[in-house]
């Protein structure tokens, strides 16, 4: 089993926050000795110790989408993945062969209503990092 560690609007100084989020997912690492991922802004850190069950080669999380605006964090198993890969193929651009990356997809499109359209088992933090205007 996978774990997930996310601390989320950040009140402190990222840096810094980032450091100790990084020693708090190592004391997790044995739920996920496959990879280890963080994902960090100034208001969100996603943290992901993996255990590899499908695209072991290429689901290393947090899982992004292809604009770099939401990560994803992931524990568990989609079962209908592919019919929904199918289905949101001509207007997402999927990154890897995840099964989970499905969630982006349906999130991106539907928002928080599309937890409906998974099967599966899942436990699962995504954050969307705020574009910023120059």
């Amino acid at each position: 089993m996978c774990s997930i560690f996310g601390v989320l609007d950040i009140k402190t100084d990222a840096g810094e926050l980032r450091k100790k989020a990084l020693e708090l997912s190592r004391l997790m690492r044995h739920r996920g000795p496959d990879w280890s991922g963080v994902y960090a802004s100034d208001k969100a850190i996603l943290a992901h110790e993996r255990l590899s069950i499908v695209d072991v080669n290429a689901g290393a999380q947090p899982l992004y989408n292809a604009e770099k605006t939401h990560a994803l964090a992931v524990n568990g198993e989609i079962y209908n993945h592919q019919a929904l890969r199918a289905e949101y193929g001509d207007r997402y651009q999927f990154q890897t062969g995840s099964d989970c990356e499905v969630i982006l997809a349906l999130y991106q499109e539907k928002g928080p209503e599309f937890l409906d359209d998974l099967q599966g088992m899942f436990a699962f933090a995504c954050t969307t990092a705020k574009k910023t205007r120059t």
